[in-house]
This record gives C-alpha cells, structure tokens and sequence, in this order.
C-alpha cells in the first residue's frame, strides 16, 4: 500500500527508478489482495497503522477540541465585529462540537495519564497539562450552555464577557496544547523507543517543490 501511496506522492516513474502507473496499479492490488486475507485486527492494522500503533488515542483526539474551539473563536469574534447574528449561530456549532470533543479528550487523558510511563521529571509537567485540559473542557461546557440559554444576540458588556472567555479559553488551550508538545518532543513521553535509525550516511533524502 505504501509503494501505492510513495508513488502518487512523488510521481512515480519520474524519479528514475522504475515503477509508474502500472506498478503502482499492481502494488495496490497487491495490497487489496493481501488486506482480504487478513483478519479483522490486522485488516485495521494494515490501513491505519498509525493508530494502531498508539498506546492510547488521546494524541489523536486532542487536534478535534483545538480545531472546533478556535473556529469557534475566531468566527464568533468576526461575527461580533460584522454584526452578523447568522455567523454567531454557526460559531455555536463550533463550540458545541468543541466541547464534546474536549470531554472525550480529556478523558482519554486520564486514562493515558495512568497507561503511560513517566518520570518525575515530567510527572508534575502532566499534572499542569490535566488542569489545563479541564479548565478548557469546564470552561467551553460553561460558554455552551451559557450560549444554548441566551442565543447569539449577546450585546454590551454581557457579549464582552463572553469574547473576554472565550479568548481566554483559547489562551488555556494553546498552553495545554504546549505542554503536550513539551512531554512528547522533549521527553517523548508515549514514543516508542525502537524508533527508526537515522543512516549515517551524508546523502539524505530532502524533499523540494519539485517532487
């Protein structure tokens, strides 16, 4: 599947080394073939290994919230400005599906918390990162049903307050979303350890606009 996937990505035959459309027509079937003899595990497996390769979800739960809630955000904010109640009534959507996508992440960071091994040194860094999760998730539950009970047409110093929490919101998530980055990229926390050697070899391959 992947020889499939390398050849519509970079062209196929135009790297020089063979393969085209026929080969990848035959590296798809192949795939297909091999997909139908598999059981229902190694069938998932085979189409989303990321995933399955996951020792929780909650790395892949977690881009759901920060896409809804800053939509939400930002459209809601354009809104206010323009004035266009029809805007706001779609905003809310964004943080109705924001907040639901926060709940499951939220819990499957719980759950993650205790699957996962950690140090002490990032054990107190996870800490911060649950409050900020659930500041994030009380807080947009707070802005829904505050939303669903008032409707769009907020005005003055109420609809300031909302902007005000909802920036705020934003805020909380972005430094939620740092410290995660943090224990991943600087302590890979939930990495794998036989990660992929790098060759050492100076001839790496570089992607350019051209491929």
């Amino acid at each position: 599947m992947y020889n499939f996937l390398s050849f519509q990505i970079h062209g196929g035959a135009d790297h020089g080394d063979g393969g085209g459309m026929a080969d990848g027509l035959a590296s798809l079937l192949a795939f297909i073939e091999g997909l139908a003899a598999q059981t229902p595990g190694g069938m998932f497996a085979a189409l989303m290994p990321g995933i399955a390769a996951m020792a929780n979800i909650h790395p892949m739960l977690v881009h759901f919230p920060i896409a809804f809630l800053v939509t939400f955000f930002v459209l809601d904010a354009v809104a206010t400005l323009a004035n266009k109640i029809a805007w706001r009534k779609v905003a809310s959507w964004f943080l109705y599906l924001g907040t639901v996508a926060a709940a499951f992440t939220v819990l499957a960071g719980f759950i993650a918390a205790d699957s996962v091994p950690h140090g002490d040194n990032v054990h107190e860094i996870m800490e911060h990162h649950e409050h900020l999760g659930v500041s994030v998730l009380s807080l947009a539950a707070v802005l829904s049903v505050w939303r669903y009970t008032v409707g769009e047409s907020l005005r003055g110093v109420a609809n300031g307050l909302f902007v005000f929490a909802s920036a705020l919101l934003c805020l909380l998530l972005s430094l939620g979303a740092d410290l995660g980055g943090l224990m991943v990229y600087k302590y890979g926390v939930a990495v794998a350890v036989a990660a992929a050697p790098v060759p050492e070899s100076t001839d790496h391959h570089h992607h350019t606009d051209e491929e």
